[in-house]
């Protein structure tokens, strides 16, 4: 079964334009007489309006055949072309006056020179209006292309900003299952595990832009429950989340990287832990999902800034313009605020 395009690319436009164009060269020539054309002056021009739309099909296929020989068609050339066309049609039209006889016998030839001046100035339209046509789907493609190698780009790009996520997730993982590995070996066992799970989510949203923010956030309790194993009662984790915003898009990483920075900025460096709150809620036509941890914002001096840099990166190819991430400190928090389309 095949699947047919929207009706206006299905469209013979050639067609459309030939039959459109024609039959008002004919309607235009017929206006001359007005109420006292005859039935044979209209075969006349009916029969005008057809050699002339052969005419012009053999120059068109004339034409397009050099371009795509890739071969250089001159003024000098297109010149020639449309006088000869001009004569084949005026001889054309004189053998219908012959053959229809709208005003009886032709009689001599002074009406030449303006009928072949007439159908030059037809023919000279109909090319300048074709290569104009050429020259607007020329650059109509030539935007479509540019537009699909920038969406390649963006793609391209992105899968490697994933890439270095990825990497600077499960690094930091595995720096919490060597710190439990000889203390509590069997601490350490349930940490792989859900190291394991992580690694799961982590290879299969890889190959998607957004995931929905409910199944992000399954990734970022697995992730904290490692986090719950090496920290104990200095981990102190709430989460509130609209259920309205459970299908809500968004990078695959994103959530979870804020998350990461909140336990390594928050938790980590202080003796008495932190709390990390997570919230999502719905403001207007934007979801904002909140991270924030107790403490103060200090310089990344022992950090690459992979983390946010890569979020905001993401978010800017992925969403657009709309979404954005911005850190502040507010009443002794540190506020990671991401906000999407809802």
């Amino acid at each position: 079964m095949t699947t047919k395009g929207p009706l206006l690319s299905r469209i013979n436009w050639y067609l459309v334009c030939q039959l459109a164009g024609w039959s008002g060269v004919g309607l235009f020539i017929l206006s001359y007489l007005g109420t006292h054309a005859t039935r044979q002056y209209l075969y006349v021009c009916i029969w005008g309006a057809c050699i002339g739309m052969l005419l012009s099909d053999q120059w068109h296929r004339f034409l397009k055949g050099r371009i795509v020989a890739r071969r250089r068609t001159g003024w000098r050339t297109v010149a020639a072309g449309i006088l000869l066309l001009a004569i084949l049609q005026t001889a054309a039209m004189a053998s219908g006056y012959m053959v229809f006889k709208p005003f009886g016998a032709v009689r001599g030839w002074e009406w030449a020179p303006n009928a072949l001046i007439f159908w030059f100035g037809v023919f000279l339209t109909w090319t300048l209006f074709y290569f104009g046509m050429l020259t607007l789907r020329r650059a109509t493609h030539a935007e479509a292309e540019a537009l699909r190698l920038e969406l390649h780009a963006k793609d391209v790009e992105l899968r490697a900003l994933q890439a270095q996520v990825n990497p600077h997730f499960f690094f930091n993982s595995l720096n919490s299952v060597r710190a439990l590995i000889y203390e509590n070996p069997e601490s350490a066992a349930r940490m792989i595990d859900q190291l394991a799970g992580l690694m799961r989510y982590a290879l299969q949203s890889g190959q998607a832009e957004t995931v929905p923010l409910r199944t992000e956030l399954e990734a970022v309790e697995a992730y904290l429950a490692i986090e719950k194993i090496r920290f104990e009662e200095r981990l102190r984790v709430q989460i509130t989340i609209d259920a309205q915003l459970d299908q809500v898009k968004i990078p695959p990483m994103s959530l979870q990287t804020l998350v990461e920075n909140a336990v390594k900025y928050g938790v980590e460096m202080s003796a008495t832990g932190s709390d990390i709150r997570i919230t999502a809620r719905r403001e207007a036509e934007m979801a904002v999902i909140e991270i924030a941890n107790a403490g103060a914002i200090v310089p990344f001096t022992n950090s690459t800034q992979v983390g946010l840099a890569n979020t905001r990166k993401r978010l800017a190819l992925s969403m657009g313009r709309e979404a954005s991430l911005d850190l502040r400190e507010t009443d002794g928090w540190v506020r990671a605020t991401l906000q999407v389309p809802a």
